[in-house]
């Protein structure tokens, strides 16, 4: 029997689509960190982006209240809890000063089904996506998902990594759909200032550009540095800018999923036309537990903050301390930025050649037992995340930066502070 349809398109096993898509590096290094750890041995992970604090005891509590209540055991509406959508509206206007209706909010598992879902909401296929780099590596992989085209627009130090209107413009084509925007960012810590994001919100609006506005650091900024959301400061992008946050770095929350998107109506209602066939209502018990945190105060993100700052601190002026590294203090999040351009090429194990990807991950957690992270423009020892007692101590991570445990992080660097900033390079090419 004879058969004329078109057979597939591929004989892989998996869709070019799917297969196209790259490991998390975050969720890699993490992990493998981890597993080293199980094994015994003393590794300190600075891979994922996440607090190590325990989400705070009133949280936990209003969770556990939840799993013992039978109307959290049943299926709930897709966009969310009600009465988490209206906290969340109250939130916002609290936090942001950004004025929004329950009906707005869309409740996801995570901020990155947040980020996903946004994507696919907006784009065809061909639309290109205005992406400042560094940037976080689910962005891309999300953009390609929805069938858009990433744009890069590269920072680097001399503008403190931050994208100007300038840059922006240059990049604008006619197939411009979206910029996604990020501040305070991840990877660098960066923190725009307001009239900078009120000038890129201005521009967006005259271009007929949507925002994807990533707000998920919002609390976590330091020194003279301030918070702005972009359609505070220009009220007129609302109609066409997507805002998206969580619960999961503000209040030490990454293993609960509870994240959202705020948005236009017709937006937020196709997304949970979407949501609703892709994984229906997040998990009630994280809902319960992200309604009581985000309803209540900001003391225990207050404690957090103030220890992320004093991590920040000892942390880049550890690495600033070694010969040939430059990190610019991050303004907010939980990162370090350092480059390591002028110690490239140094010689290591007695060689001069350049490693591979996966070569330097397994040389950096071997030798100086500490996870890192393989992505962006230049190399992230990703994290304040982490106990001072780790970063300057305790004899892993001390020797990994060339210090002795109880020493003042202005002591002499040992080989392993070199070794760890030398394979810190880049290699992905982003």
């Amino acid at each position: 029997m004879t058969d004329d349809t078109p057979g597939p398109s591929s004989t892989s096993r998996v869709s070019r689509r799917i297969g196209a898509i790259a490991e998390s590096a975050t969720l890699a290094v993490d992990a493998k960190a981890k597993a080293l750890k199980a094994a015994g041995h003393p590794v300190i992970g600075f891979g994922a982006g996440e607090p190590d604090f325990p989400t705070p005891p009133a949280i936990v509590e209003a969770a556990i209240e939840a799993a013992r209540d039978p109307k959290n055991h049943r299926y709930t509406p897709a966009a969310g809890l009600p009465e988490l959508r209206e906290a969340i509206a109250v939130k916002t206007a609290r936090d942001s000063g950004l004025a929004i209706k329950a009906a707005d909010v869309l409740v996801t598992n995570g901020g990155k089904q947040a980020v996903y879902q946004a994507f696919a909401t907006l784009l065809d296929p061909g639309d290109e996506v205005l992406l400042p780099a560094p940037y976080w590596t689910t962005y891309p992989e999300a953009i390609a998902l929805a069938g858009g085209v990433t744009v890069q627009v590269d920072t680097d130090e001399s503008s403190g990594f931050r994208a100007t209107v300038s840059q922006l413009e240059a990049a604008r084509t006619s197939r411009t759909k979206a910029l996604l925007f990020c501040s305070p960012s991840n990877p660098t810590g960066a923190v725009y200032r307001p009239e900078h994001v009120a000038e890129i919100g201005r521009w967006a609006v005259e271009h007929g550009i949507w925002v994807l506005t990533d707000e998920i650091y919002e609390h976590l900024v330091y020194g003279d540095a301030t918070f702005t959301s972009m359609p505070v400061a220009v009220p007129e992008l609302a109609g066409t800018c997507v805002v998206l946050n969580g619960v999961a770095k503000t209040y030490a929350m990454t293993g609960w999923r509870v994240g959202w998107m705020i948005g236009p109506s017709d937006v937020i209602k196709a997304a949970t036309n979407l949501q609703s066939h892709l994984t229906s209502n997040v998990a009630n018990v994280s809902q319960r537990a992200a309604l009581a945190a985000v309803s209540g105060d900001l003391s225990a993100v207050a404690m957090m903050r103030d220890a992320f700052d004093r991590r920040r601190m000892t942390m880049v002026s550890m690495l600033n301390d070694i010969p040939g590294v430059v990190c610019v203090e991050p303004q907010g999040a939980f990162y370090a930025y350092p480059s390591v351009k002028a110690i490239l090429g140094l010689e290591l194990r007695g060689a001069h050649e350049r490693a591979e990807e996966r070569v330097v991950e397994v040389v950096v957690i071997d030798e100086a037992r500490c996870g890192v992270e393989l992505e962006g423009a230049l190399e992230i020892l990703r994290g304040f995340g982490v106990s001072l007692e780790a970063i300057v101590g305790r004899g892993a991570i001390g020797e990994g930066l060339g210090v002795p445990f109880g020493a003042g992080h202005g002591a002499r660097r040992g080989r392993y502070g070199l070794l760890v900033v030398a394979l810190l390079v880049q290699l992905r090419g982003k």
